[in-house]
């Protein structure tokens, strides 16, 4: 999973990067294009609990990337994003945007005044201004294709030219294409695009100590507001662990922000954890809710998927409460499932393959 941290200058992105990442980049990079990237672990409580249960030589957490892209400023104009730019943008799986709610004299906002919502239309219209160009080149070539013939099938162009008219439409109404409905067919033919106002998008109400989350309505689709302080925050991820949970508690912040970023990530991104233990490794995995079996033994290695026979399945849940493999097969809680079943949160899995 990669999270690209965004905003206007002086939003305050790089103190969220630091507090997610535990990280000491220096702040204020203006509107310079400067990308940091770290790779962090997923925190899961339910790890540490089979860790302890199993004993094994290794823990492995599942990661995630985040990446603090500055150079944005909103005035990207008919042109789009600049290359360079837009490259680092396309290869992310959301955005987390930081909007400035904070004053400060020291750090003067460079629109001359705080204002929440005017920043966050200005971002997403600068994303929704480049994809409708996109949109626009791709008509072209499309219809160029289809005077031509001769080449792919008349009925495919069609498809995607029906695809594009309905994204055109969208954008221009000044709507994120988030907000359509669109098939996993439709989704093929976008592979490679990497539309930004297509992207799940976490939007991050970046506060001062005490202040209060500003009510603004956003309702887009794939989408969700969230507010922190993230000055307070980055203080916070610098402490040793024992420190921070007196900070915690003394500014009743019920998490680090760490943990609760990659919760909202990971519900917008529509991913889940399974896991696989042992006495080598208890190992947490990523997959697409819905996945199957098969598809979550090929997140494993790919020579499970192709060779996969069977899943040895039991919930999380029940083998805590239980205390063992065998207390759950002795009660009927672990199952062996095949390739039509539906990977769960929590699930435990053994896969049973050909060689």
């Amino acid at each position: 999973m990669r999270l690209g941290i965004i905003g206007l200058p002086q939003s305050g992105k790089t103190t969220l990067y630091n507090a997610l990442t535990r990280g000491s980049v220096p702040t204020g990079a203006g509107g310079r294009l400067e990308v940091h990237t770290a790779v962090v672990d997923v925190p899961d409580p339910r790890v540490d609990v089979l860790t302890r249960m199993f004993n094994p030589k290794k823990t492995i957490y599942t990661k995630v990337t985040y990446a603090d892209i500055a150079g944005l400023d909103g005035s990207a104009g008919r042109n789009g994003i600049s290359g360079v730019l837009l490259n680092h943008l396309t290869q992310m799986d959301g955005f987390i945007h930081v909007v400035r709610c904070f004053e400060s004299e020291e750090v003067p906002h460079p629109a001359g005044s705080v204002n929440a919502a005017r920043d966050l239309a200005t971002m997403d219209a600068e994303f929704i201004l480049n994809d409708l160009i996109a949109v626009e080149r791709k008509l072209e070539r499309l219809a160029e294709e289809r005077k031509k013939g001769g080449g792919r099938d008349k009925a495919v162009i069609e498809r995607e030219q029906a695809l594009f008219d309905r994204f055109q439409t969208e954008l221009n109404l000044e709507k994120p294409l988030r907000d359509l409905a669109i098939s996993s067919e439709e989704e093929k033919l976008l592979a490679g695009f990497g539309f930004l106002s297509l992207k799940p998008t976490l939007v991050v109400f970046n506060l001062a100590e005490g202040q209060p989350e500003p009510q603004i309505e956003y309702p887009h689709a794939h989408s969700q507001l969230v507010g922190l302080q993230g000055r307070l925050e980055m203080d916070i991820a610098q402490l040793p662990p024992e420190e921070m949970q007196v900070f915690l508690d003394e500014y009743h912040i019920t998490e680090p922000s760490l943990y609760r970023m990659i919760r909202l990530s990971y519900d917008l991104l529509g991913l889940q954890s399974f896991f696989t233990v042992g006495p080598d490794e208890c190992r947490a995995w990523t997959v697409k809710r819905g996945a199957t079996a098969p598809e979550a033994a090929g997140e494993i290695h790919t020579d499970l998927q192709r060779g996969f026979i069977k899943a040895e399945v039991v919930a999380y849940d029940d083998l805590v409460a239980l205390g063992g493999k065998n207390e759950c097969k002795a009660h009927g809680k672990l199952r062996l499932e095949g390739k039509e079943y539906i990977v769960q949160d929590g699930d435990i899995l053994e896969i049973r393959h050909n060689s």
